[in-house]
């Protein structure tokens, strides 16, 4: 379809919607909230420096973030039976569609979430369960993947000099299974430990490797256009992510590797194969760690340049879910070098995301209420209007009563 096919005819937004009109702009950019505050409640139950109760937080807020996934896939879902032609539309729109991957990154993190929180507190289905969900979200992360980059191929022409970390998104699922795959390995019986400790290293690397052709790409804009719009440019955080999960995936496998692989499994050296593949491991996850402590400058220079000018977006979510990325790297690479400035520096890293979480959730909470974010002309999906409303409402009400065609 067209881009002529999506245009608004009066781009004028209305001053009076109805809740019908609100829903049906609820879109994918929404989950980076379940994200973010998934990836809120993992760090909690990892950061290395605990005090009483902050277990019972990290919990608090887990269930918090299971509550907003289940609310959202109720709109999401009552979008789509609203408006239909949107869910094709949606996966492959050259801005929406981009953030659909934050709804898998959400599963994920709740899996994840789920081990770190109830391990201890369950038998073990638990333990079979999440052995399942994870073969299960790798299948379907994998295949998301290959189909979203294959319509973005077909269907959109995406400017290089507008090229933003978002490009990264349909790969990002996969960004964080080598993550998940080092935290569930621990309770894992042998049978089923070295399957997921492979799959974990295979759909990392996959990732990072599609990940590092899209940095070129961003750093190619960075070097010859503008930087994004003040607003939007927490988005660029973004980028921290790629370099933080795999770093701390690498590092969380690699402390397992002697586990998992006897001697002489591949070598006949004296040294164990799997101390060979944690050393490896570890000086791999620490040859990444300081890339994603770059990225993180550079776009918090960036965002500095322009605060003053700074509204709010859903990009805002940025500020903290490929930050705790960067977080768990920086605890995974502590533990592995038992060194307690790391630490510190992972604790500082875990207050800050705490602290931007209350502020971005605040500023979120006061663009719903204030029609600033869903509301129709104003989201990711604005150029989606005439095929799902038409614009062609009853102007005389302003548009407040208008039905789907």
């Amino acid at each position: 379809m067209s881009k002529s096919e999506f245009q608004d005819e009066d781009p004028r937004p209305p001053t009076t919607v109805g809740l019908r009109d609100r829903i049906a702009h609820f879109t994918w950019p929404w989950f980076a909230a379940t994200m973010s505050t998934g990836a809120l409640a993992v760090v909690l139950g990892n950061t290395p420096n605990t005090f009483t109760g902050l277990q019972t937080i990290g919990k608090i807020v887990y269930i918090v973030d299971l509550v907003m996934f289940l609310v959202f896939n109720g709109l999401m879902i009552t979008r789509f039976i609203l408006v239909p032609r949107k869910l094709t539309a949606s996966l492959h729109h050259p801005v929406e569609g981009l953030f659909h991957g934050t709804y898998w990154v959400s599963v994920a993190l709740i899996l994840n979430g789920a081990y770190v929180f109830g391990n201890d507190d369950t038998g073990p289905w638990l333990t079979k369960a999440l052995e399942v969900c994870f073969w299960i979200y790798c299948a379907i992360s994998f295949t998301v993947s290959i189909i979203q980059y294959s319509m973005f191929f077909r269907l959109e022409r995406l400017n290089v000099t507008d090229a933003v970390p978002a490009w990264i998104f349909p790969i990002y699922p996969l960004l964080v299974v080598g993550t998940l795959a080092g935290t569930i390995l621990p309770s894992q019986p042998d049978s089923a430990s070295w399957k997921i400790f492979i799959g974990g290293i295979l759909f990392q690397g996959v990732s990072w490797l599609i990940s590092f052709l899209m940095y070129a790409i961003y750093m190619q804009r960075l070097m010859t256009s503008a930087l994004p719009t003040a607003n939007v440019r927490p988005g660029m955080y973004v980028s921290v992510g790629p370099a933080g999960y795999t770093s701390a995936g690498l590092l969380s496998l690699a402390k397992q590797a002697p586990r998992l692989i006897p001697p002489n499994y591949w070598t006949d050296t004296v040294v164990p194969d799997g101390e060979i593949v944690r050393i490896i491991g570890i000086m791999s996850g620490l040859f990444i760690l300081l890339f994603a402590y770059w990225f993180f400058f550079i776009t918090t220079v960036a965002i500095l340049a322009g605060i003053r000018k700074m509204s709010f977006s859903l990009n805002w979510w940025a500020f903290i879910f490929p930050n705790a990325g960067l977080t768990l790297a920086t605890i995974q690479a502590a533990t592995a070098l038992n060194s307690e400035g790391m630490n510190g520096v992972a604790s500082a890293l875990t207050i800050l995301l705490v602290v931007m979480w209350f502020i971005t959730a605040a500023f979120c909470i006061r663009a719903l209420w204030q029609g600033d974010v869903m509301w129709p002309g104003k989201d990711e999906d604005k150029t989606m209007e005439r095929l799902a409303w038409g614009w062609r409402g009853n102007r005389k009400n302003h548009y407040a009563h208008r039905v789907a065609p």
